[in-house]
């Protein structure tokens, strides 16, 4: 089993950033692919990013592209999402996930374990 838990959700104006961990405890392993989701009430769960636990590589949504950046650190075991120039649509409660496969998926449904999530508000 894997325990996520996520930080740092919360309230921030239009143009302003914030900064979410997620922490990861239990069976992880380097093979593991870790990922951000967003939902909204009434909307499925959309992909925003996503990193293995080894290796350089990322992927990010379109619609956060040049605004959030995903990343990890190995000896905390801990997985990072840092928002940047926030838009009123970037409201939702954000997941954290982790898919014991390899490959950067988008598909919410091929990641087997979920964090909690945190809420992001962000007033116009």
């Amino acid at each position: 089993q894997v325990q996520l838990i996520e930080s740092g959700g919360g309230l921030v104006q239009a143009g302003g950033s914030l900064r979410l961990s997620c922490a990861a405890s239990g069976r992880t392993s380097s093979s593991y692919i870790m990922g951000w989701f967003r939902q909204t009430p009434g909307k499925e769960r959309e992909f925003v990013a996503a990193i293995p636990w080894s290796g350089s590589s990322t992927l990010h949504a379109d619609s956060v592209k040049g605004r959030f950046t995903i990343s990890r650190d190995n000896a905390k075991n801990t997985v990072y999402l840092q928002m940047n120039s926030l838009k009123p649509e970037d409201t939702a409660v954000y997941y954290c996930a982790a898919r014991p496969y390899s490959g950067l998926v988008t598909d919410s449904r091929s990641y087997n374990y979920w964090g909690r999530g945190t809420q992001v508000t962000v007033s116009s």
